[in-house]
């Protein structure tokens, strides 16, 4: 877990670009892809988490525009990932500690055997064709992300099935029998990886017409106007800069580093809110022990920094 302080400073020009990516694609060695990729990153500054399976790859990372080019140009010369896309935004810090890449059973975990998005999966809707259908009255429309980043952002009318993980959200589909009551299902993620497995799923279920927002929530963001935009909040994103906002400006959110959930403004002034050791939507859930060992945490970065160390990562 990476370690920070409170997000009170201001912002300041973006200087580190951040490349979110997957692809779904058959790769047999990519095991062997995992030290000549975690060498590369390294080398030319770039960190973040990229996973590597039979069925893809899945990341985010960031670092210097030459450094991340280099890195997507080594993927793409890769002839399973000759197509791969991925989508750009900037951090004004470096978003990462360090640099992961990891060996995975599954690209995203849902836990269904044999859902495979090569096979089977959604129709792709463009973002300047998202707000259309999801106005149609017709449609469903429903967030396949879970709470804790529901809770910050959502589209306008969604469902939100308020699951605590991915692997939930098969169980939620199975106990919900009015998702038959309209003919369109349109489902939307961060950046477009969850919905590939959901709309597969769905399609698995006997749902017919079946859409996903292609890029996701990012890509929305960043080609659809504020003015014109059906999107209500922020997109929580997975590193330091916790969420974006349209044009993928950085958020004003914080995270509690005790339970990962993003705090607003309002949240961090609440009594239950202690930097590193609680916050309004854990402080019931822990003991006093808990708290005295986030504390010790806490206290031990703290004289870190002071000493102008990193107490965790590298």
């Amino acid at each position: 877990m990476t370690e920070i302080d409170t997000d009170t400073a201001p912002r300041t020009e973006a200087s580190f670009l951040v490349a979110a990516l997957y692809h779904f694609v058959s790769v047999p060695h990519f095991a062997a892809l995992r030290a000549p990729l975690q060498a590369l990153c390294e080398e030319n500054g770039v960190r973040g988490t990229l996973l590597l399976a039979h069925e893809g790859i899945n990341g985010t990372i960031a670092g210097p525009s030459g450094g991340i080019r280099t890195v997507l140009a080594f993927l793409r010369a890769q002839p399973e990932f000759a197509t791969l896309e991925h989508k750009e935004s900037h951090a004004a810090e470096m978003p990462f500690l360090r640099m992961k890449v990891r060996l995975k059973k599954e690209i995203v975990t849902m836990g269904v055997e044999d859902i495979d998005p090569n096979r089977v999966v959604g129709t792709y809707v463009e973002p300047g064709d998202w707000n259309a259908l999801i106005s149609d009255p017709d449609t469903i429309v429903i967030d396949t992300r879970n709470d804790y980043e529901t809770a910050i952002g959502i589209f306008r009318g969604a469902v939100d099935p308020q699951t605590k993980s991915f692997r939930e959200f098969p169980d939620w589909v199975r106990n919900h029998t009015g998702l038959h009551n309209k003919p369109k299902i349109a489902m939307y993620c961060t950046g477009g990886i969850r919905c590939e497995k959901a709309t597969a799923f769905m399609k698995e279920q006997g749902f017919d017409e079946v859409y996903h927002l292609k890029g996701g929530i990012l890509k929305y963001l960043e080609e659809v106007p504020a003015d014109e935009s059906l999107w209500e909040g922020a997109c929580f994103v997975f590193d330091e800069r916790v969420s974006v906002t349209h044009g993928l400006q950085e958020g004003e959110h914080t995270l509690c580093r005790a339970c990962r959930h993003p705090l607003t403004a309002e949240e961090i002034k609440a009594a239950t809110f202690e930097p590193g050791v609680s916050c309004p939507h854990c402080f019931d859930s822990r003991s006093d022990e808990d708290r005295a060992r986030f504390r010790q945490r806490q206290l031990q970065m703290d004289l870190a920094r002071k000493r102008g160390e990193r107490h965790l990562g590298k």
